[in-house]
C-alpha cells in the first residue's frame, strides 16, 4: 500500500490554541517556533499527558504542553538524569564496576551497582565531585533505538551482563532505546532532560545500602547509592533541612529515650510496649472507642486463626497468601492468621436474617492482624508484622453509599483535628491490575465512590491503579509537622466481597438483595499512627496524650510530704503523675524529665508547703507559675481533658 503518512500535524496547546507543523518537527522546534525565551528555558514537554523528550518528532495531531524546570514534573526529570550521572561519575571512577538499574523515587533518585570491593562513604563525596564534572560538560543526552541482537551482544562484550539480561528479558514489542551522554550510554526508556547540564548542581549522595539483583535474595547483591535532586539549592537546603529534624524526631529514638517500646531479634515484626508507650496506646484506643461509640457503630471481636476455607471463598487466598501466616490443625485443616479483618465481619453480617432497616450497620473491630512482611521492609513500629487496626465495614444499600461517604469523611476530619492534624489530602485510588470481579462490577464501584466524594464537596486527585483488590478507595493523606505526608485513612467501596461471601439482605420489595461493604479506616494501623504522632510532636505530646502528664519535683526534702500530698490530689484527679523526691538540684530533675517529654513539672519547696502552693514548670520553657493547689489542678485537668465527648 503506498505511504499514507499525513504532512502535516495539528498540536493543541494548553490555552487551547492550536498550530499546524510538517510531519516529524520536534517539540523543541516548536518551542523556539513560539518563542526564543520559550525554548530556552524548555527541559521536556506533556504529549497527549505523556512526559517525552524536547527531541521528540511530532507524527500526530496532539495535545502538547512545553514543560519548564518550574513545572511539577521537572523533579522526576531531573532525579532521573542524575541517576545517569551519577552512573557515569562512579564508572569513570571505579573501572570494572557494572551498572544495573537507577530510577527516580520519591525525593530522589539511586542506583545499583555490581562491584568486588565495597563502596565507603568517603567514596560519595569523591563520585559527587566526578558528577559536578560530568555536569559541567553540559553533554546533550541523545536517543538512539537499537536492534535487541545487537544491543545484547554490544552490553556483554562491554562486560555489562546485567543489562544484557534486562534486553534479552523485555517483551518482543518493547523497543530498545538507548540514551548517550557524551561517551557514556545506558539502556532507557526515558525521557530525559536536553543535555547533563539542566540536571544543575541542587543535589547530594545521602547513603549507601545493599540490595539484591531484581529484588530477588537468591541473586546477586548489589550495592546501592541513594541520593537526592532538586530544582535549586534552596529546595535542597530545605529538603536536608527536613531531613536534619525527622532524624531529631525518629520514633525509634525518642522510643527509647522516653521508655516507650523496644524491638528485638526474638519478636521480629512485633512490639513488646512499655507502661508509658501502652499508656498512649490505650488513650489513642479510648479516644477512637468514644468516638465510634458517637458515631453509631457497634464493636465487634473476631478469630485470630480461620481456615483457609474462608480465605479462599473471600479471594484473599490467591491474592494474598504469600503475606499469610499460616498453621497446620491437622492432616486436613490449614488455619490462617488473619491479615485482615473484613471475611470476619462478613460472617457476623451473615447470622440471622437482615432487614433493610438495619442499614447501614456500621461494624467496628480492633483488630489485632498480622502479615509476613519481609524483613527489609520493616522500620520501627511503623511498619511491623503483627499491628491492629481500627478498622470498620458498614452494610448498606447503594442508596446509602453518599451519605455514609459524607458522614465517614466529617468523623475523619474531627478525629484527625483532634491529633493536631489539620491538612489532609484525599486520593481517589481506582482498579489495579490485580483484581477480583468484572470490569462491570469495578465500573459501577468507581463510578459510586467517584459520585459520593464530589458530593461530600472535598477536593481529591486521582491515584491510577492503586485501588484494593476488591474495590476502589480514598486514600487520606495527612501533613505533619515538618510538611511530610503520610497516608493513614482509607474508605472503599466494595460489591466484591459481599457476593463472593454470600451476604444479603431482605429489602422493602421482600426479596433478597447484596449489600454494599465500605471498609474504612481512620488511623489505620494503631503502631503506624502511634509511631507518626510521636515524630510529629518530637515525643512533647499534647497533655491528653501524655504517658505522665506531671512530675511532682521537690527542692528540697522538707517539701517531701507535701510533694505526697500534692501527687496524691493529682491522682485523686484523674491525672497521670509521678513523683521525684530524690536528693539532686531541681535543674537536674529538670534536665532529666525533659528527656523523656513530661510536659509539666510541679515543683515545691518550704515556702510552696507552706502556702499550699505549686509552681508550674512547662516542658522547654524557662519560666514557672506559682498557683494554689487546687487551681494549679483545675488548670491540669481541663487541659488534659480528652476530645472529643470525653467527660
Amino acid at each position: 500500500m503506498p505511504d499514507t503518512q499525513i504532512a502535516e500535524v495539528t498540536i493543541t496547546l494548553p490555552d487551547g490554541a492550536t498550530r499546524t507543523y510538517a510531519t516529524g518537527t520536534t517539540v523543541a522546534e516548536v518551542a523556539g517556533s513560539i518563542s526564543k525565551s520559550l525554548l530556552k528555558r524548555s527541559i521536556g514537554a506533556r504529549i497527549d499527558g505523556e512526559v517525552r523528550d524536547l527531541s521528540t518528532p511530532l507524527t500526530k495531531d496532539s495535545a502538547v504542553a512545553i514543560l519548564s524546570r518550574d513545572d511539577e514534573e521537572a523533579l522526576d526529570l531531573i532525579r532521573h538524569d542524575a541517576a545517569h550521572v551519577m552512573a557515569e561519575a562512579v564508572q569513570e571512577l571505579f573501572p570494572g564496576t557494572q551498572v544495573t538499574i537507577g530510577p527516580s523515587i520519591e525525593n530522589g533518585f539511586y542506583y545499583d551497582f555490581a562491584r568486588d570491593d565495597p563502596f565507603t562513604p568517603d567514596d560519595l563525596e569523591t563520585i559527587e565531585a566526578k558528577m559536578r564534572q560530568i555536569i559541567g560538560r553540559n553533554e546533550p543526552f541523545l536517543r538512539e533505538e537499537w536492534d535487541r541482537d545487537d544491543a545484547i551482544k554490544h552490553f556483554e562484550g562491554m562486560g555489562e551482563a546485567f543489562k544484557a539480561e534486562l534486553i534479552r528479558d523485555l517483551p518482543d514489542s518493547e523497543t530498545i532505546s538507548i540514551y548517550r551522554q557524551g561517551k557514556w550510554h545506558d539502556l532507557c526508556r526515558g525521557p530525559h532532560l536536553p543535555s547533563t547540564g539542566h540536571v544543575g548542581t541542587a543535589f547530594k549522595l545521602q547513603r549507601l545500602a545493599g540490595a539484591y539483583w531484581r529484588g530477588d535474595s537468591d541473586r546477586e547483591q548489589l550495592q546501592r547509592i541513594y541520593g537526592t535532586a532538586w530544582r535549586n539549592d534552596k529546595e535542597l537546603k530545605a529538603h536536608l533541612t527536613q531531613l536534619e529534624e525527622a532524624a531529631k524526631r525518629d520514633h525509634r529514638r525518642l522510643g527509647r529515650e522516653m521508655d516507650l517500646f523496644h524491638l528485638q531479634q526474638e519478636a521480629v515484626g512485633s512490639i513488646f510496649w512499655h507502661p508509658k508507650g501502652w499508656t498512649i496506646y490505650r488513650l489513642c484506643e479510648e479516644y477512637m472507642r468514644r468516638r465510634l461509640e458517637d458515631g453509631g457503630y457497634v464493636e465487634v471481636k473476631t478469630p485470630q486463626l480461620i481456615d483457609r476455607v474462608l480465605w479462599e471463598r473471600s479471594g484473599h487466598w490467591e491474592k494474598f497468601r504469600e503475606a499469610m501466616f499460616v498453621a497446620e490443625a491437622d492432616e486436613s485443616r490449614t488455619l490462617a492468621v488473619k491479615p485482615m479483618n473484613c471475611p470476619g465481619h462478613v460472617q457476623i453480617f451473615n447470622q440471622g436474617i437482615k432487614s433493610f432497616r438495619d442499614l447501614p450497620l456500621r461494624m467496628a473491630e480492633f483488630g489485632s492482624c498480622h502479615r509476613n512482611e519481609s524483613s527489609g521492609s520493616m522500620h520501627g513500629i511503623m511498619r511491623v508484622r503483627a499491628f491492629t487496626q481500627d478498622d470498620a465495614h458498614i452494610f448498606s444499600t447503594e442508596d446509602q453509599i453518599t451519605d455514609e461517604t459524607r458522614t465517614f469523611c466529617e468523623l475523619l476530619l474531627s478525629v484527625y483535628k483532634d491529633f493536631g492534624f489539620d491538612e489532609v489530602v484525599v486520593k481517589f485510588s481506582d482498579r489495579p491490575d490485580i483484581r477480583a470481579g468484572s470490569d462491570e462490577t469495578w465500573d459501577k464501584a468507581e463510578g459510586a465512590l467517584l459520585e459520593a466524594i464530589q458530593a461530600v464537596g472535598l477536593p481529591f486527585t486521582m491515584n491510577p491503579g492503586e485501588g484494593a483488590f476488591y474495590g476502589p478507595k480514598l486514600e487520606f493523606v495527612l501533613k505533619d509537622a515538618i510538611g511530610r505526608d503520610w497516608q493513614c485513612g482509607t474508605f472503599q467501596v466494595d460489591f466484591v466481597l459481599p457476593e463472593r461471601l454470600d451476604a444479603n439482605y431482605v429489602g422493602a420489595d421482600g426479596e433478597k438483595h447484596r449489600p454494599v461493604m465500605l471498609h474504612r479506616a481512620i488511623l489505620g494501623s494503631f503502631e503506624r499512627f502511634l509511631g507518626i504522632l510521636i515524630e510529629n510532636y518530637a515525643g512533647r505530646f499534647p497533655l491528653w496524650l501524655a504517658p505522665v502528664q506531671t512530675v511532682v519535683a521537690t527542692i528540697t526534702s522538707d517539701a517531701d510530704d507535701y510533694g505526697l500530698e500534692v501527687a496524691a490530689a493529682c491522682k485523686k484527679a484523674g491525672l497521670r503523675v509521678e513523683t521525684d523526691l530524690r536528693n539532686e538540684k531541681i535543674n537536674f530533675k529538670v534536665r532529666e524529665h525533659s528527656v523523656t517529654k513530661v510536659p509539666t513539672m510541679l515543683v515545691v519547696g518550704k515556702r510552696e508547703a507552706e502556702e499550699g502552693t505549686v509552681a508550674i514548670r512547662r516542658l522547654g520553657g524557662r519560666d514557672q507559675e506559682v498557683l494554689p493547689l487546687a487551681d494549679a489542678i483545675a488548670a491540669l485537668v481541663a487541659e488534659g481533658t480528652m476530645p472529643g465527648g470525653a467527660e
